[in-house]
């Protein structure tokens, strides 16, 4: 029986991987997060490699937080790069695969199509560089490993932009929300699906561009909660990004192109709308 390790656990894609799991019983499971398995220390790999099964790696690890990481540099980049070469490395080693999540952040936003798999990155901040600096050491240090970029993700657990939104329609009767920045909401529970399905059909390397279909901006995306959620005493107006300043740049663009996954492992992706009324739903 196949053995998969999971880093990052605790978090938003983590917590869909465990979730779905039992979907998956011809696997068995290691489930970590940063209290379990220290993916920054090279050491600690190799000795988790060591001592225990590990036939997948799926890296769910990552520093998120995305305005901090400007004054946070070191920190993020320890988990961003650092941390998935180190398990790179490992896995190469052990003659494990390896799923590499990383983001639309490597590039600038700049184009108005959707970015495909061989564009050149750009990335504008320290989030974003780090990042591509994780993705060029996986496929640098275990070449058989996976990438899957993907955006805007949401899902039930943590902090995101839908509870955000559900909390701040329930407190206010107004709500600016940027209209010039367009991406695709991704539900986290889709793309751990996406995962599941790729080891299954057998990893193929690469890197890869996740994120659920259609196309909308942090507006669109806001009135669709409310609407989904039934919060009708919150007006939402839509408001530039240069009226809500941040400390790390947003893409305007950043729409990926998905079609390679899609035939590569003959995937069928549900639309954002649909997958955020099922998110709604738990919630």
């Amino acid at each position: 029986m196949k053995h998969i390790l999971i880093t990052g656990a605790g978090g938003q894609l983590g917590r869909e991987m465990q979730a779905l799991a039992a979907d998956h019983p011809d696997f068995t499971y290691d489930f970590t997060d940063a209290a379990t398995l220290d993916v920054t220390d090279r050491g600690a790999v190799d000795e988790w490699f060591a001592t225990h099964p590990v036939d997948f790696v799926v890296n769910c690890a990552a520093y998120t937080a995305v305005d901090r990481a400007e004054s946070d540099r070191e920190a993020c980049h320890r988990l961003n790069a650092l941390a998935p070469g180190c398990l790179a490395d490992a896995a190469r080693r052990n003659g494990a695969l390896m799923v590499h999540v990383s983001t639309d952040y490597v590039f600038d936003g700049s184009k108005c199509t959707p970015y495909v798999e061989d564009d050149e990155p750009a990335p504008v901040t320290v989030y974003g560089r780090t990042k591509l600096e994780g993705e060029r050491a996986v496929m640098e240090l275990c070449p058989d490993a996976m990438v899957i970029r993907t955006a805007w993700l949401y899902s039930p657990h943590g902090q995101n932009f839908v509870k955000t939104m559900l909390r701040l329609g329930r407190e206010r009767d107004r709500l600016g929300v940027v209209f010039d920045q367009v991406g695709t909401p991704t539900y986290a529970r889709d793309l751990a699906r996406a995962i599941y399905a790729a080891i299954e059909a057998g990893i193929r390397p690469g890197i890869y561009h996740y994120t659920d279909e259609g196309v909308c901006s942090w507006y669109d995306f806001a009135v669709a909660i409310h609407r989904l959620a039934g919060i009708d005493s919150c007006r939402v107006s839509p408001i530039h990004t240069a009226e809500y300043p941040t400390p790390a740049r947003r893409p305007a663009y950043s729409v990926l192109d998905k079609q390679k996954i899609k035939d590569t492992y003959g995937m069928t992706i549900p639309h954002w709308e649909d997958s955020l009324a099922s998110c709604l739903n738990l919630l």
